[in-house]
């Protein structure tokens, strides 16, 4: 039996109007949210393995309430259970404070498999898995276009620009999956209905014997200095083709050093 556990974001919605707090980082409060895009290739690969033979798949996400979506999101997919590490504390923290808090939540579950998306959409840094495997003491066998899993060996297909590798692991194993694994699926109307029948687990820094000290925005290794808001855009040139509308696409494309 293959327990799985697939750590997930809930980040805003790339087609909403994001803003930053007044301490330049992103606020995601009050805009609309989603279980990150990327992280969905994971969900499905998780539940591809377990129904091609036995096992259960939980779901894992830090962050504010809302965060719930994101477990509610990937449980109408069809994952068995989740938790959810919920602490005002953890807000502000960078990629290393949020793989301490997700190795010791994993440490608390039962697991044999643990799996991420290939990065989140909002940072897209692409480590968090690595650090978290770093942190568990386990192989990191990362940016699978393909996995398979046979007893306890995985084993993924990582396709580069110029060549295709084959990486295999045995026993407990971090794994990250890309968006080139499969579609994920929709949920299903059952699905939907089966999710708010599922376990979800809320648990605080406390629970997982985390120092508040230990995550946030004071003790993030890097600073945002300011930021600023995206200029609104302005009004294109409509060129009136008299004839020479190719030249003075031409002339264009030139001053703007694009030819």
């Amino acid at each position: 039996m293959t327990k799985i556990v697939v750590a997930v974001k809930y980040v805003p919605d790339a087609t909403a109007d994001r803003k930053f707090e007044s301490d330049d980082t992103v606020d995601r409060e009050n805009v609309d949210g989603l279980l990150s895009e990327l992280d969905e290739y994971a969900v499905e690969q998780a539940l591809q393995i377990v129904e091609e033979g036995e096992g259960e798949v939980t779901v894992l996400t830090v962050g504010p309430d809302d965060a719930a979506d994101a477990v509610r999101k990937a449980l109408q997919m069809g994952a068995d259970a989740g938790v959810h590490v919920n602490d005002e504390a953890i807000a502000g923290s960078d990629a290393i404070a949020t793989s301490l808090v997700l190795a010791k939540a994993i440490e608390k579950l039962e697991y044999d498999l643990v799996m991420f998306g290939m990065a989140s959409t909002d940072g897209s840094m692409g480590i968090v898995p690595t650090l978290v495997a770093e942190r568990l003491g386990l192989p990191a066998v990362t940016y699978g276009s393909e996995i398979t899993v046979d007893g306890s060996t995985v084993t993924i297909r990582r396709d580069g620009d110029a060549a295709s590798e084959t990486v295999t692991a045995e026993g407990k194993v971090v794994v990250s999956v890309t968006d080139q694994t499969g579609e994920p699926r929709y949920p299903s109307f059952k699905g939907i209905m089966a999710a708010k029948k599922k376990p979800v687990d809320e648990w605080s820094l406390a629970d997982l014997g985390v120092d508040a000290a230990q995550v946030g925005l004071d003790a993030s290794g890097t600073q945002v200095e300011s930021t600023a808001p995206r200029p609104p855009r302005t009004a294109g040139e409509i060129v009136t083709d008299e004839g020479d509308g190719g030249t003075k696409l031409a002339e264009f494309l030139a001053s703007k050093k694009f030819i």
